[in-house]
């Protein structure tokens, strides 16, 4: 079963939240049909209360595929910004352009874990999988090929669960709370899903993780099953 190694709350350097953005639901027209998404957000200033579902003036649209208690809040890397100004040159890339809640900074995918426990402000989290892609990304972008750049690119942020809930600001330092020991991060996450011939050994691993979504613990099972 995964463990945790708990800690003495302690602040991790550069680690901190640079923008909190957030969105409600509008209809947008994508090729030929009229789409309900809540992917584009807006960067706000203040404290933001966190709820148990997400940001407080966050919604999002589609409950089936989107929210829930284990994508409550949407992380993403700021570090990733210039990686993607060189690669989509001319798109202006304001925070929150990936649909991200938190635009953080000193927090990268192939570091973090699943099951990390953070505090940010008053509240925390833990983090529980990686964004994986929908067609929504390409509306956000005008370019359906935005989906598969962006898997591709293995820069996918993570989302968290809130375990408490509280408010948070830009400019909050991030603390690291409590280390999943099993040391699974995020990007091994999405190369297990997306490996031709993943490596059993970690596939087992993945599916003893607590805080890793049945979902995803259950397709790891059939991997392992074949």
């Amino acid at each position: 079963m995964a463990t945790l190694e708990v800690l003495s709350p302690m602040v991790l350097p550069r680690v901190k939240v640079i923008a909190v953005s957030v969105g409600r639901p509008r209809e947008v027209p994508w090729n030929g049909k009229t789409v309900r998404t809540s992917i584009f957000k807006t960067p706000i200033s203040g404290r933001v209360p966190v709820r148990q579902l997400n940001l407080d003036g966050d919604e999002q649209s589609d409950l089936i595929v989107h929210g829930g208690p284990d994508k409550a809040v949407y992380a993403y890397p700021s570090e990733h910004y210039s990686f993607w100004k060189e690669q989509l040159s001319g798109v202006d890339l304001p925070w929150g352009s990936f649909g991200e809640n938190l635009t953080t900074s000193g927090l990268l995918e192939d570091e973090v874990r699943i099951g990390d426990q953070l505090r940010i402000g008053s509240a925390e989290f833990v983090v529980t999988q990686p964004r994986m892609p929908c067609f929504k990304l390409g509306i956000r972008f005008g370019n359906p090929a935005m989906i598969k750049r962006f898997l591709q690119a293995r820069r996918p942020g993570f989302y968290l669960r809130v375990t408490k809930v509280g408010e948070l600001g830009a400019g909050d330092s991030i603390e690291l709370l409590a280390n999943a020991n099993d040391n699974i991060t995020v990007v091994d996450i999405v190369d297990l899903y997306e490996a031709a011939e993943p490596d059993r050994e970690l596939l087992h691993r993945a599916t003893e993780l607590a805080s890793l979504p049945l979902g995803w613990r259950d397709h790891f099972l059939k991997l392992l099953s074949r």
